[in-house]
C-alpha cells in the first residue's frame, strides 16, 4: 500500500536517534532526543493552497528538519511515518 499525499502536504520517515554520543558514550533510551531529522518518503503535487500557488521545495530522498511536533503520525504496514505540511519542513540537510 502507498501513501500519495495531497496539495502541499509531505510524508517523512523519521530516522533514529543517536545511541551514543561523539565520545562514545551510550545512551540510555530516555536520554536519548527525539529526532527532528527524517528523509523524505512522498511529497503532494503543490498547487493552489488557501489562494497562493505553492511550489514543492522537497523532493523524495531529501534529509529533512522538521519541527519538534509537526505533523500527523500514522502506522501503515507496521511502518510509522508522518505526513506534514511542507511549511513544517525547517531545512534540507545535505
Amino acid at each position: 500500500m502507498n501513501i500519495k499525499p495531497l496539495q502541499d502536504r509531505v510524508v517523512i520517515k523519521m530516522l533514529e536517534a543517536e545511541e551514543t554520543t561523539k565520545s562514545g558514550i551510550i545512551l540510555t533510551s530516555a536520554a536519548q532526543e527525539k529526532p527532528q531529522v527524517a528523509e523524505v518518503i512522498a511529497i503532494g503535487p503543490g498547487g493552489m493552497v488557501d489562494g497562493k500557488e505553492v511550489i514543492m521545495q522537497v523532493k523524495v530522498g531529501d534529509k529533512v528538519l522538521i519541527s519538534q511536533y509537526a505533523g500527523t503520525k500514522v502506522k501503515l504496514d507496521g511502518e510509522e511515518y508522518t505526513i506534514l505540511s511542507q511549511n513544517d519542513v525547517l531545512a534540507v540537510v545535505e
